[in-house]
């Protein structure tokens, strides 16, 4: 009777670690899928994508994980097999370049043709007096009819 009542402690005690180690690793996992972008929707994460590559991405960063790699390492090999490209938060050197500081160059082109548009603005040219006064006559006559 005693022998079972261990038994049965020692199979819950398994039962519970084992359930704690798979919490953790599906921590892990959405950690890492979380920073790594569904290469068929391109704006979402392969934590938040349902496509098929997102879902065989997330079983192979699981499996990953489950044999003993880091995080970083799993990310490493990602990227070393789909490129840059598949980083949410892509890293800043010379192949990004354009990526991180493209939006704010184009911010500043168009800012500058704006002020030189605005500067090209010519003021009223001033009439000369006799074309003033031939306008002061034409409305004088239109306020006396």
């Amino acid at each position: 009777m005693i022998r079972r009542i261990l038994v049965l402690a020692w199979l819950a005690c398994c039962s519970a670690l084992a359930a704690s180690g798979d919490e953790q690793l599906e921590r892990r996992v959405a950690a890492v899928s979380s920073e790594l972008r569904c290469l068929v929707c391109q704006n979402q994460t392969i934590a938040d994508s349902q496509a098929g590559l997102a879902v065989d991405l997330r079983q192979q960063v699981r499996e990953k994980l489950a044999q003993g790699m880091s995080e970083r390492e799993v990310i490493e090999h990602v990227v070393a097999r789909y490129g840059d490209f598949v980083l949410y938060r892509p890293p800043v050197k010379r192949s990004t370049w354009l990526l991180w500081f493209g939006p704010f160059v184009l911010l500043a082109a168009g800012l500058y043709a704006f002020r030189v548009r605005l500067a090209r603005r010519a003021e009223p040219a001033e009439l000369p007096a006799e074309q003033r006064e031939r306008a002061a006559r034409l409305l004088d006559q239109g306020r006396e009819t």
